[in-house]
């Protein structure tokens, strides 16, 4: 067994680990995946919303402890500096950092893991975080999601699982399309949790209706809550009509998700 080299690493709660290398892991020979492509809409609210209706909610670490940490950084103003309660203190602090960091980290990993191990594709869209973060009621929220951590571990983990990682342009109307008929709604809110086209009535959650258009920008086949979509020989997205489809088909699904809808806003316009 060959030692490659040896990393001391100190971490925030004060410990020290050191890592050994001892062989280059090898890239498995022939992963089979599950499923075919997927769309990936990441939010606040929930971590990710996937285009198949499958949600991973937010951990939201840092504020399940932001009163934990607001207290121990009082504790460690009122320390006179240099003093040792001060630095235990500021080790107290250290732990409680730490454990924000890991448990977000850890959650980010297993999310990305089952993505790129399960899915021959995942269609995410190119945030901007850096313009994300300027809005201050939502800076914090943003930065507790960890949105470029979450691409930065897909990125080498679809290469490792041989997935292939498409990512849509910022600017790409996800959330303003209709996965339906394709309309683009004007005057979205941030507000907004459902979206309702104007044109054909649809109505969807707002970020599974932006997964379910970030998996139609991709190459794979998908399989989503929408109508039925094909290419044309130029490489642009074709809708086709609306029509009853056969019992078990993709379309049928669609067809059941719309006439469920209608019934629902029957149901509700009686009261």
């Amino acid at each position: 067994m060959y030692l490659g080299s040896v990393r001391f690493v100190t971490r925030g709660s004060g410990t020290w680990r050191s890592t050994t290398f001892d062989h280059t892991r090898r890239k498995p020979e022939h992963v089979e995946h599950s499923y075919g492509g997927v769309g990936v809409d990441l939010s606040v609210k929930t971590l990710a919303t996937l285009s198949n209706g499958k949600t991973f909610p937010a951990v939201k670490a840092y504020r399940k402890a932001k009163s934990k940490i607001a207290h121990l950084q009082r504790s460690v103003s009122r320390k006179f500096k240099g003093s040792n309660n001060r630095k235990k203190a500021i080790l107290k602090l250290q732990k409680a950092h730490y454990r924000v960091a890991s448990i977000r980290n850890d959650a980010t990993h297993k999310l990305t893991i089952y993505l790129a191990k399960n899915h021959s594709e995942v269609v995410i869209e190119d945030l901007n975080v850096s313009g994300m973060l300027k809005n201050h009621r939502l800076a914090q929220a943003i930065a507790d999601g960890g949105f470029y951590e979450f691409r930065r571990q897909l990125e080498y983990k679809c290469q490792w699982y041989d997935s292939k990682l498409t990512v849509v342009d910022r600017f790409f109307p996800s959330s303003k399309t209709c996965s339906h008929c394709g309309h683009v709604r004007k005057g979205l809110k941030l507000s907004d949790r459902t979206f309702v086209c104007p044109r054909c009535g649809f109505f969807l959650d707002r970020d599974w209706n932006a997964a379910i258009n970030l998996a139609l920008a991709g190459s794979s086949p998908v399989s989503a809550c929408g109508a039925s979509h094909k290419r044309n020989s130029a490489g642009r997205m074709r809708r086709s009509r609306k029509r009853t489809p056969d019992a078990g088909s993709t379309s049928s699904r669609v067809w059941i998700c719309l006439t469920l809808g209608k019934f629902l806003r029957a149901d509700k316009s009686q009261y």
